[in-house]
C-alpha cells in the first residue's frame, strides 16, 4: 500500500491534498490553516469531481464572506441592506472600562471600531482579548433603529479552528506507519514535498514545531532571507502568534498595567515568535528591561506585575537573518552576530533549548513544495496542543546517561527538544534505541550550538566548560556529537590548506599504506568538505586492479560520479602507471542498451588518464571497493553519496568539497 493509500485509509476527512490551498488562496492574505479549515468541509476526500466542486465552494465562500480590505464598504453595504451578513475577518476584542463597561471588537479588513460583543462570547473565547487577533466566522448584523449609538451587532461568532480531536485514535493509528512514513506525513503536512529533503533537512524542518508541542520552549532560527523561517509560526496554527521583532514591548509581551485584563500575548498563546529578529541599522535601542523580563520568563516560567507573579506557558520563537556566511561568522565573530545587540547576552542566550541552521535550509522554491495529501493543520495544530501536557524525556533514562559536565540547563534544554521530536515522531512512544540516538544527537547539536557561542560571547562560560558527550547504557558506548558548520568548517580549512602545498610538501603529507588503520567513516546529512580523494585517496595508492561494486550506476550523474571516481585514480596515481579498474553494476533489461552505451563512451574517455575500465553486470546489493594493495572498502550508498545541486551555475558541480552529503557509512577493512 502506498504511503498517499495508507493516509486516506486511516485519516479520511482529516487530511486533504496540499495543492488545493495555493489553488485557491491566490492573493488572498488568508493564513493557511484558514484555507485548509474551509478545504477540510469540503474537499478531505480523494475524488477528483467532488474535489473540484468543493474547490468552487471555498472559492465562493472567500468571494463572499472573506473581507477584502479594499471592498470593506460593500460589504458593509451588504449587512446594511440585508440585515445580517456573514463574513471571514480577524477580529481583537479589549474591555471598555471607562465608558459602557463592555467588551468591543475591531475588525482588521472590515475597518470597524469599538462594536459591542457578548461577554459569553469573550468568557468562550478568551483569546479574542490576547492583543494577537483571531480569525473567525462571523454573523455581522446592522440595527436601523433611531438613537441608537452603535448601530453594528455581533450575532454570531464561531473561531476558525477544529472542535475537538481524539488524541488516542491518533497514537493508535500512529502504529500503522514506519517512521520514515510518518515524517513524510508530517512534511506533507506543513505543506513540503519529503522527496527533496534528507532526513537531517526533515529533522530541521520539524523541529521548528517543537515550540507548538512543548510547553515553555525556547526556540530560535537565524539563516539566509526566502527559508520559510516565519511560515510556521504565521501559517499554520491558530495557537501561535507571530509578531515584529522591532515592535514588541513588555506591555503587549507580557504585562499591561492598564485595564483588567493585564496578560500580554504569552498568556494567550501556545508559542509566541519574534519575527525579523534581526539588528536593523537606524532601529530602536532594545529595552533592558524587556529583556530582563523575558529571560526570567524563559528560564522559571513566570513573569511580574507590581506585586503579582503570573505563570505562562508560551514557548517563544526567536527568527531572522544573517547577515554572513557561516565560515566568516565562526573566523570572525559568532553565530548571533545578527540579533538585535540588547540580546547578545550569555545570561540571555543561555535560555535558548535549540539553535537551528537556517543556513542549512534551501531557500523554497514551487518545486519542493507539497501535492499530495496531508493533515488538515488545524487538525494536526489541535493534537500538538494536546501533547504539550505530556513529557516524553523519560524515555532516555533508561537508554542513555548524559555527561556529569553539563548544566542543568544544558540537560534540560536537550531533554525539552528530544520530549518534542519524540511526540511529533514517535508520539506512541514506540522508539528503538537506534531512533533515541538519532534524535538525541540532533537535540545536543542543537544546544551545542548555542554553548559554543556562549563560549565567544562571554568569557565566564570558559570557566566551566562542558562536554556534549553521552553514553549508552546497553552496550557502553560513548558519543560526542558536533556541529555539522564546525564539521565542515574545518574540512574547508583543510582542503584549502593541502591544495596550498608545494608538490614535495604533498608527498611528504600522504600516507603510506602502513600508516593506515581499519576504521569506520560516517558521513552526515548535508556535511561538505568531503571528496573521493579524501575517503578514498590514501587507501587505493598502489594499487594497479580495483573491483568497484555498485548496483546503483544507472542515471547520467551516476555516471558522472563514476568519471570523478576515474579522475580520482587517475590524478592518485604517477603517470606512467596503469590501473585497471571492473565495474560491477545492474540494471533492468529495459533500460540495459543505455546503461552500456554509457559505458562504452565512459571507457574511452578515461584511457588517457591511464584507467582500463571493463564491466559486468551482476544483480548483488553489497557495495564496496576490493584493492589489490590490501584494502577493501564497504560503501553504504555506493558512490551515490552527495546531493543533487541546484540551479544551472552551482560552484558545487566544480568541486566535490562544496557539495552536501547524503548519511552514510563507509567502512576500511584491511585484508
Amino acid at each position: 500500500m502506498s504511503l498517499k493509500e495508507k493516509i486516506i485509509q486511516y485519516f479520511e476527512g482529516k487530511v486533504v491534498r496540499k495543492d488545493l490551498t495555493a489553488l485557491v488562496k491566490g492573493n488572498n492574505p488568508v493564513p493557511v490553516y484558514v484555507l485548509e479549515y474551509l478545504l477540510g468541509q469540503y474537499c478531505a476526500i480523494d475524488d477528483e469531481d467532488l474535489i473540484k466542486l468543493g474547490i468552487e465552494k471555498v472559492r465562493n465562500v472567500i468571494r463572499d464572506n472573506y473581507v477584502h480590505r479594499s471592498d470593506s464598504e460593500i460589504v458593509k453595504a451588504k449587512i446594511r441592506n440585508s440585515g445580517s451578513y456573514k463574513i471571514i475577518d480577524k477580529i481583537n476584542v479589549s474591555l471598555n472600562d471607562k465608558q459602557a463597561n463592555v467588551y468591543e471588537a475591531n475588525f482588521a479588513n472590515l475597518g470597524l471600531r469599538n462594536v459591542p460583543i457578548s461577554d459569553k462570547m469573550v468568557l468562550d473565547n478568551p483569546k479574542l482579548l490576547s492583543g494577537g487577533g483571531v480569525w473567525c466566522i462571523l454573523d455581522v448584523g446592522f440595527s436601523h433603529e433611531e438613537d441608537i449609538a452603535m448601530r453594528w451587532i455581533i450575532i454570531g461568532l464561531k473561531p476558525i479552528q477544529v472542535a475537538n480531536v481524539d488524541l488516542s485514535e491518533y497514537l493508535e493509528l500512529r502504529k500503522e506507519f514506519t517512521s520514515d512514513e510518518w515524517i513524510d506525513l508530517l512534511m506533507h503536512s506543513i505543506g513540503l514535498n519529503p522527496e527533496y529533503f534528507s532526513k537531517r533537512d526533515k529533522f530541521i524542518q520539524l523541529s521548528r514545531l517543537i515550540p507548538h508541542v512543548e510547553n515553555n520552549y525556547n526556540f530560535i532560527e537565524l539563516g539566509p532571507k526566502g527559508t520559510g523561517k516565519s511560515h510556521i509560526f504565521s501559517e499554520l496554527s491558530p495557537h501561535g502568534v507571530l509578531v515584529s521583532g522591532g515592535d514588541v514591548s513588555k506591555a503587549n509581551l507580557f504585562v499591561r498595567n492598564t485595564g483588567k485584563n493585564p496578560m500580554g500575548l504569552v498568556g494567550y498563546w501556545d508559542v509566541v515568535a519574534l519575527d525579523e529578529f534581526e539588528q536593523e541599522k537606524g532601529s530602536k535601542r532594545t529595552d533592558g528591561d524587556l529583556v530582563k523580563i523575558m529571560q526570567n520568563y524563559m528560564a522559571n516560567q513566570n513573569f511580574n506585575r507590581g506585586k503579582e507573579t503570573y505563570q505562562a506557558t508560551a514557548s517563544m520563537a526567536f527568527v531572522g537573518n544573517t547577515k554572513h556566511n557561516v565560515p566568516y561568522m565562526l573566523k570572525n565573530s559568532h553565530l548571533f552576530e545578527s540579533i538585535p545587540e540588547g540580546y547578545i547576552k550569555g545570561a540571555f542566550l543561555d535560555r535558548i533549548h535549540m539553535y537551528i541552521p537556517g543556513w542549512e535550509v534551501r531557500i523554497l522554491k514551487s518545486a519542493v513544495f507539497s501535492k499530495e495529501y496531508g493533515f488538515i493543520v488545524d487538525y494536526l495544530a489541535e493534537l500538538l496542543r494536546e501533547l504539550r501536557k505530556s513529557d516524553f524525556s523519560p524515555i532516555l533514562d533508561s537508554k542513555i546517561s548524559l555527561d556529569g559536565s553539563l548544566t542543568s540547563r544544558d540537560r534540560v534544554a536537550i531533554r525539552k527538544s528530544f520530549s518534542g521530536m519524540v511526540k511529533l515522531i514517535y508520539p506512541h512512544q514506540e522508539i528503538s534505541e537506534a531512533e533515541i540516538i538519532e534524535l538525541l544527537d540532533f537535540c545536543i547539536e542543537g544546544r551545542k550550538r548555542v554553548k559554543d557561542q556562549l563560549y565567544i560571547i562571554d568569557e565566564t562560560f570558559k570557566s566551566e566548560p562542558v562536554d556534549f558527550k553521552y553514553r549508552v547504557l546497553s552496550s557502553g558506548e560513548e558519543f560526542s556529537p558536533e556541529t555539522l558548520e564546525k564539521q565542515n568548517y574545518f574540512a574547508a580549512v583543510e582542503a584549502r590548506t593541502e591544495s596550498e602545498l608545494t608538490e614535495d610538501e604533498t608527498q611528504k603529507t600522504v600516507q603510506t599504506i602502513s600508516d593506515l588503520k581499519p576504521h569506520q567513516f560516517i558521513l552526515k546529512d548535508n556535511q561538505t568538505g568531503i571528496s573521493y580523494k579524501k575517503l578514498f585517496g590514501a587507501y587505493l595508492k598502489g594499487a594497479t586492479h580495483l573491483s568497484l561494486q555498485d548496483p546503483y550506476i544507472r542515471m547520467p550523474y551516476q555516471f558522472k560520479n563514476l568519471l570523478e571516481f576515474c579522475m580520482m585514480l587517475g590524478n592518485n596515481k604517477d603517470p606512467e602507471m596503469e590501473i585497471n579498474l571492473e565495474v560491477i553494476t545492474w540494471n533492468t533489461e529495459d533500460f540495459m542498451a543505455d546503461t552500456i552505451s554509457f559505458f562504452e563512451e565512459l571507457q574511452a574517455n578515461v584511457l588517457d588518464l591511464g584507467i582500463n575500465l571493463v564491466y559486468k553486470f551482476e544483480n548483488n546489493h553489497d557495495r564496496f571497493i576490493d584493492a589489490n594493495n590490501g584494502w577493501k572498502i564497504t560503501l553504504g550508498r555506493g558512490l551515490d553519496i552527495f546531493e543533487k545541486t541546484e540551479g544551472r551555475f552551482n560552484v558545487a558541480d566544480m568541486d566535490q568539497a562544496r557539495r552536501k552529503c547524503k548519511a552514510c557509512e563507509i567502512t576500511y577493512l584491511q585484508k
